[in-house]
């Protein structure tokens, strides 16, 4: 495997681990929404902040590790 294809899988496990994490978060947070209202929050809007929570954890991840990567390289 080349190089290049070692560093796009490695970027795709780090996103899909960001995912996991940021969909445990919102789905924390969407359901502590839906049991401190009282009718004015949905599970329409619960569904949306755990899907808010994956995309902010993947962005996370995915950041983090290309600046880690950033910082990692080569020493020239």
């Amino acid at each position: 495997m080349r190089e290049s294809d070692k560093e796009k899988v490695e970027a795709a496990a780090v996103t899909s681990v960001g995912a996991g994490v940021g969909t445990a978060g919102g789905a924390t947070v969407g359901v502590l929404e839906l049991a401190a209202t009282t009718g004015t929050v949905t599970a329409l809007s619960a569904g949306v902040v755990i899907g808010l929570g994956a995309l902010a954890g993947a962005a996370t991840f995915f950041l983090g590790y290309k600046a880690y990567r950033r910082l990692k390289g080569p020493k020239s």
